[in-house]
């Protein structure tokens, strides 16, 4: 199984990326949370991976976070709720929101989600409760990322948009540390 990658970012065409590791471009589906995270083109990228095989083909899911993948196989083990469905739900909803829904039993934080319906909000509500604030991973990432990744979990988790967050992450140092940046992204964000 494939379970980490780290190589230069070819090509972004959300939601798949290629990934050239040593010669060999990997196509990676990722939730959003994680495209408008990734580096500028030519960058290096770390991404843990989830490596399915069905019928019909070989995938390749990647995740900044070891939240997200956690997150991600939790929900492919309900009955109905495919790959395509578990990155539309991480694209729709930070971790710590699905985490957040699901303790509150809150379906209609599911529902505004694209493709989730309030049949399958229900079924995700009921089959996930108890399974993701207790066992969920520390939010610590794949790689020199990670401090990236905790910011963006902490300004997601203080009500900003994926988009406002993804913009003040791109004008931070890669090295920063987490608290530094999560002061200074929140500079960025009220002078707007």
């Amino acid at each position: 199984m494939i379970g980490r990658l780290t190589g230069r970012l070819a090509e972004k065409n959300p939601p798949q990326i290629l990934l050239e590791v040593q010669g060999v471009g990997y196509e990676v589906d990722v939730p959003m949370s994680t495209f408008y995270n990734l580096p500028e083109l030519g960058q290096e990228v770390t991404l843990l991976t989830h490596f399915a095989v069905r019928e019909d083909g070989h995938f390749l899911y990647g995740f900044l976070s070891l939240a997200e993948r956690f997150a991600f196989r939790q929900l492919l083990k309900i009955s109905g709720v495919g790959a395509r469905t578990a990155l539309s739900v991480l694209s729709g909803l930070s971790v710590a929101d699905l985490a957040g829904a699901v303790a509150a039993q809150e379906i209609g934080r599911l529902v505004k989600v694209p493709g989730i319906g309030k049949k399958t909000a229900e079924r995700l509500l009921l089959e996930l409760k108890g399974k993701l604030a207790g066992e969920m991973p520390a939010m610590s990432t794949a790689g020199p990322v990670s401090h990236q990744s905790d910011i963006q979990n902490a300004l997601l988790a203080l009500g900003y948009s994926a988009r406002e967050t993804a913009v003040a992450l791109k004008q931070l140092p890669a090295e920063i540390g987490t608290s530094d940046g999560i002061r200074q992204a929140l500079r960025l964000l009220s002078k707007t």
